[in-house]
């Protein structure tokens, strides 16, 4: 039997995109195939009130994608997404040890430091201890093994990690005074992979000046 497909898609995909989704799913097998938005998706998943007249703040750090979303009465009212997420730590990882330790690693050795030794402050990352990474020594041509210090990797993904708090504050900019008041009332809900890099809470809470929970 050709089951019913619930499909999620990043906030702001127009009509047309929505529609090729379907279609795709359709030509796949599905009887019938339905889109709703990554943050509305995740707000359900949380457990936030999305049907209520108040209004609630949902940020989903993904792999690809962060989608940030203001929703109130079972609709979006304001939302953002920006191709800046895990993957994007990764890749700073990656260059950031390149350019400034001439190591060459790999993608799966990039996440594995941003979520041993990861983190969204500069400051609080003094008190991680640091780890030993193994690579390529771009100079060489040979296997070489570093320590990396926690206060690297925060560098590194620091602009990404602006990148993020700037689309949750335009996002809260766009949206009407009632709904922002909720918002800094009931905080500001994290999901997503990305969402679990260490002190991410605390940065965007401090920030934007709203409670910040996971």
């Amino acid at each position: 039997s050709h089951p019913q497909v619930m499909i999620c898609v990043p906030s702001g995909v127009t009509e047309v995109e929505k529609r090729a989704v379907i279609d795709a799913a359709k030509v796949a097998g599905a009887r019938d195939a339905f889109v709703i938005e990554e943050p509305y998706a995740a707000a359900i998943g949380a457990g936030l009130p999305v049907m209520d007249p108040t209004g609630s703040m949902v940020v989903d750090i993904g792999g690809g994608t962060t989608d940030v979303a203001t929703i109130s009465l079972g609709g979006i009212v304001s939302s953002r997404s920006i191709r800046v997420a895990g993957d994007k730590f990764d890749e700073a990882i990656i260059n950031h040890l390149r350019q400034n330790f001439n190591l060459l690693i790999g993608e799966r050795t990039a996440e594995a430091m941003k979520i041993q030794i990861g983190s969204a402050s500069v400051e609080k990352a003094k008190d991680i201890d640091g780890m030993t990474v193994r690579g390529r020594d771009l100079l060489s041509g040979l296997p070489k093994t570093i320590e990396i210090s926690a206060t690297d990797i925060a560098s590194a993904i620091h602009e990404n990690v602006l990148d993020i708090i700037t689309a949750i504050k335009e996002t809260l900019e766009e949206t009407s005074p009632e709904i922002a008041a909720d918002v800094i009332d009931h905080g500001i809900v994290l999901t997503g992979g990305g969402a679990l890099l260490k002190h991410l809470p605390d940065v965007i809470s401090d920030e934007t000046k709203v409670p910040v929970f996971i």
